[in-house]
């Protein structure tokens, strides 16, 4: 796909220097207007819903068929769209809506005009429970009134015993004061507001759609409207996607290619690559098992570019504190010694996070080992300092967490506390991957050949598994299927918030359905004080909100994401790399943004070169 967070998500960063050479791709040859582009997909989306679902895989058909109230340019700057212009007074934000900008069909037959009120009725299809939507909790404690709305239509009653009674819709914070005038009342102030509305769950929806399709809303071409620079011409599961450019589009002028065939093969990551060598599609992934053979070889060289860095995404290893898995995998064993911070952090310290990063980057792979899980470069506080380099990531980012003495002393105290626990030994570990995705099952097998090296087979066994192709993350990361897995977190607003958002869980709340962490206070485990703590770190954080003491949240949220390193309760692993890939778009010359992943997903502005990128002109193009 045009961004490699298609294949669940294993993208990333890389800062490595390159050939020089010529100028930049749209200098050297774009296709006329009119081109059409093709490529592969392998992981069919789950729903095209934008408003419930929460994977990114999901979100790519609708990023380029609906737009947002701002958008950003291709240095990641916000620019006007579907709003052009706004103002804040106190915790009321006030959007002026371009007129005349139509909903159309998956034909391209205009339907109606996009209103505030279209924003009005997304917010409130998302804010049903009986929709599930998983973006929902975006909206609790910024949208005011939101999660009081939702808990109340849901019955919620807190452990507390409070409970959420049912209010009515017209006391949350979002109303159309006229058709071209939106507002939103925020709960509390909100210093990344603005930067989260590229995201998902402030997208439009027309309203009349919703009430007549209710949850069958955008499971078909049918069931949604489309106000972006495309519209779904065809949508065949597990065949076929085509987008086809919406002439009634607002910004018409700047989507360049006029229609995107995306062609269902589950081979795809084996074929794409000979089918760019034989002019059949315009993109491909090139793994790193033929990689050095197109590099050497006379037809193929020119022929291999790479992804644009990103600073939106990290990576980490999870363990999970809510073990779902079969009973072979003895889940109660598993609940022992993940709740036993010795083995926990002997498993970090035998983690040599070097070698499955050189199955993906062989030339420098510790340039993206990250001691973190919020990427350097992300964002800094109010006096321009990076947020990775304060005071309280001192310790963490000037050593690196493998070290196979400390892994034997964590080893030896782990399996004393474990053994007068009733653990039993080895602790069978089940890590599991997405067989879709590119190079997953190499890194699994390195990790497991690595790790039973330094830790011993008597203490762990682990089990690597391939998971379904499809639905993977529902499947297996959110139902709690596996018990040591690495995953992916995106920014969906520029604020060090949204990087506590897989770990921190609200009473009463699974959270986003990473690690399941509250299960530990739930059940009383011996993890139980530590999680706790660090949830309350958290909302100390939180609960810093003027952008005048926004050294002081920086402060706090760099504290809470200390002590869960710190405290083995996650560990960092890597920036995003970029891929090498086989491509003739320039992608420098589309949006990009360092959250929310939306801009980044979209065709708008780029154009379909006549020749693939070589790595001379990727290297020109980032220097543009």
């Amino acid at each position: 796909m045009k961004k490699k967070f298609l294949s669940v998500l294993l993208v990333a960063t890389m800062a490595v220097s390159m050939l020089t050479g010529c100028g930049s791709s749209t200098d050297s040859g774009s296709a006329a207007n009119g081109a059409e582009y093709t490529e592969l997909y392998a992981s069919e989306v789950a729903t095209m819903n934008y408003l419930v679902t929460s994977t990114y895989n999901d979100m790519i058909i609708p990023a380029n068929t609906i737009d947002t109230l701002v958008e950003t340019d291709s240095n990641g700057a916000l620019v006007p769209a579907l709003a052009t212009e706004w103002s804040q007074e106190g915790l009321v934000w006030t959007f002026k809506l371009r007129e005349g900008v139509k909903w159309v069909d998956h034909t391209g037959k205009e339907v109606a005009e996009v209103t505030a009120q279209d924003f009005v009725d997304a917010m409130k299809y998302q804010l049903t429970p009986e929709y599930e939507a998983a973006n929902a909790q975006n909206l609790f404690g910024v949208i005011a009134n939101a999660e009081e709305y939702y808990k109340g239509l849901a019955g919620t009653v807190e452990e507390d015993g409070k409970t959420y009674s049912p209010i009515d819709f017209s006391e949350v914070g979002v109303k159309a004061v006229d058709n071209y005038t939106l507002q939103y009342t925020l709960a509390t102030e909100v210093p990344y507001f603005l930067s989260s509305l590229v995201y998902v769950v402030y997208m439009p929806a027309y309203g009349p759609l919703l009430e007549q399709t209710g949850a069958s809303f955008a499971t078909s071409k049918e069931t949604m409207y489309y106000c972006g620079g495309y519209y779904l011409s065809e949508f065949e599961p597990q065949q076929k996607h085509v987008m086809v450019k919406n002439d009634l589009n607002w910004d018409a002028d700047n989507v360049f290619i006029t229609k995107i065939t995306q062609t269902y093969n589950a081979e795809a990551e084996t074929l794409a690559p000979e089918m760019v060598k034989r002019g059949e599609v315009d993109y491909a992934d090139i793994s790193s098992d033929i990689l050095d053979d197109w590099l050497a070889g006379a037809d193929t060289a020119s022929l291999v570019s790479k992804e644009r860095p990103a600073t939106d995404y990290s990576y980490f290893y999870c363990f999970n504190f809510m073990p779902t898995f079969a009973e072979e995998y003895e889940p109660e064993n598993w609940k022992l010694a993940v709740n036993n911070e010795n083995f926990r952090q002997a498993m970090m310290a035998a983690l040599n996070r070097t070698n499955p990063t050189a199955i993906s980057e062989p030339n420098t792979p510790d340039v993206f080992i990250m001691n973190t899980i919020t990427p350097t470069g992300f964002t800094t506080n109010a006096d321009g300092v990076d947020f990775t380099s304060l005071d309280a990531f001192k310790d963490i980012m000037s050593a690196n967490s493998f070290d196979e003495a400390a892994a034997a002393s964590y080893k030896e105290a782990a399996m004393t506390e474990l053994t007068a626990a009733g653990a039993t030994f080895p602790i069978k570990v089940l890590m599991k991957y997405n067989p879709t995705t590119t190079n997953w099952d190499k890194e699994c097998a390195v990790v497991e050949q690595q790790m039973e090296g330094v830790l011993g087979t008597d203490f762990i066994d682990i089990i690597v598994e391939a998971g379904p192709s499809e639905s993977f993350l529902t499947e297996v990361r959110r139902s709690g299927d596996y018990a040591f897995m690495k995953c992916g977190w995106g920014a969906d607003y520029a604020d060090p918030e949204t990087w506590t958002d897989p770990f921190y869980q609200e009473e009463g709340s699974e959270g986003y359905k990473y690690a399941f962490l509250r299960t530990a206070i739930d059940e009383n485990t011996a993890s139980a004080a530590t999680v706790q703590e660090y949830f309350d770190l958290v909302d100390t954080a939180k609960a810093i909100t003027s952008n005048a003491d926004k050294n002081a949240r920086y402060e706090a949220f760099a504290a809470a994401e200390s002590y869960l390193i710190d405290h083995a309760l996650a560990i960092p692993y890597g920036i995003s790399i970029s891929a090498y890939i086989a491509t003739k778009l320039d992608v420098y010359e589309g949006q990009y943004a360092s959250c929310g992943s939306i801009p980044n997903f979209r065709f708008k502005g780029q154009h379909l070169q006549d020749h693939f990128i070589s790595l001379e002109e990727y290297e020109a193009n980032s220097k543009k």
